[in-house]
């Protein structure tokens, strides 16, 4: 009996589907996108070294306590992940998404990383 994909289900099948085509390279890391009910996270990767060159999360000690999984802490995680690419030398950035819709926190975070001059 056949029994229809569940939200979860989707979201990985679009988050498989976006990886076979989207990685980071030493030029142009990748800015993969996670994020939970609570938290967001963002990471800006080479997948070629297998490296992460850059992190921020609502979960650091520079953010924790005062924000949570709302647009606000998007912004704030978008900009502390701009600043932080940028020290490591970073400016060009391949968008991963990671099988979200480019819709609310998602969208703040990229929008707060565009400001915070990175390039994608």
């Amino acid at each position: 009996m056949y029994t229809p994909p569940n939200r979860r289900e989707i979201r990985a099948t679009i988050h498989r589907r976006i990886r076979s085509q989207v990685s980071g390279t030493e030029g142009r890391p990748r800015l993969a996108i996670f994020r939970s009910s609570k938290h967001i996270y963002a990471q800006i990767v080479d997948d070629i070294a297998g490296r992460t060159l850059a992190s921020a999360s609502t979960r650091d000690g520079d953010v924790k306590g005062s924000y949570g999984g709302n647009i606000e802490a998007a912004k704030k995680i978008g900009g502390l992940v701009a600043s932080r690419a940028k020290a490591a030398g970073v400016e060009l950035v391949v968008f991963d998404r990671g099988g979200h819709r480019y819709h609310g926190r998602v969208k703040a975070l990229a929008d707060a990383a565009r400001d915070g001059g990175l390039k994608f």
